[in-house]
């Protein structure tokens, strides 16, 4: 697709676009310690700091890494079991993750002022889990 010079775009007003996990609330350590539980099973053992730097990736993404890390080949069948290891394995944690301090506040003065936003989750199949966290932070008034 190409796109025209003379394109003239108007944006009366720029939105913002928030990651919900470990930006608006705090997962990153369920995250880590459910990976880790999940490789462990598998027969991978993988240090807690080496987990630690791949969260924010998304499931695949973490995986490609991991074995290109360990030199660990995983065939889709470990891939997909390590993936259902650890939503299972974060799913029991679900209920210690809590917002970060602000985000609460921060989405409130957005809204009161009008400036449009979004909350983003990579939390795919495990919308109950993402829907739970996003009203952690963010219950609309009216």
């Amino acid at each position: 697709m190409t796109v025209p010079d003379d394109l003239t775009l108007n944006v009366p007003q720029p939105a913002l676009l928030f990651d919900l996990d470990g930006t608006l609330v705090d997962s990153v350590y369920q995250h880590v310690i459910a990976w880790q539980e999940a490789l462990t099973e598998c027969g991978i053992p993988l240090s807690v700091w080496r987990i630690h730097r791949r969260i924010g990736m998304s499931g695949g993404l973490f995986i490609d890494a991991l074995q290109r890390e360990t030199g660990v080949a995983l065939g889709d069948d470990t891939s997909q079991r390590l993936r259902t290891l650890h939503a299972e394995a974060y799913l029991s944690r679900a209920e210690s993750v809590v917002p970060l301090p602000g985000a609460r506040e921060l989405l409130a003065h957005l809204y009161d002022r009008r400036v449009p936003f979004a909350i983003a989750s990579g939390s795919g199949r495990y919308e109950r889990t993402a829907y739970r966290k996003c009203s952690l932070v963010w219950k609309p008034s009216g």
